[in-house]
């Protein structure tokens, strides 16, 4: 069996991306298995993550810059994709209530 894998991928200009990194990642540490550097983090998302049954893992890359955070994801299907994007946007939503709303277009 072959397994497909959708990606998607996100520049959000801040001012802030080291800090939203090590937000993100101090927070998903609590459920999933998260690798996190000073401008750099990864999030493996469990392909049973709330009983989902994805046919894969998900993974989160977050790269800090100075002026944006890069947001990568790989999917194994569609409606994981999705999940793990909306995961993101409401996370982010969260953490930058001063710069809220943050200009998000996913590729």
């Amino acid at each position: 069996m072959t397994l497909t894998v959708l990606g998607s991928m996100a520049r959000i200009p801040t001012g802030h991306a080291a800090r939203y990194l090590q937000q993100l990642c101090a927070h998903w540490k609590q459920r999933f298995q998260v690798e996190i550097g000073e401008a750099r983090g990864v999030v493996r998302i469990p392909k049973d993550a709330r009983d989902a049954g994805w046919p894969a893992d998900g993974l989160i890359v977050l790269i800090a810059g100075v002026v944006d955070l890069e947001v990568r994801i790989d999917a194994s299907c569609a409606d994981q994709l999705e999940a793990m994007r909306s995961a993101v946007v409401r996370h982010l939503a969260r953490f930058t209530l001063r710069e809220a709303p943050l200009a998000i277009e996913w590729r």
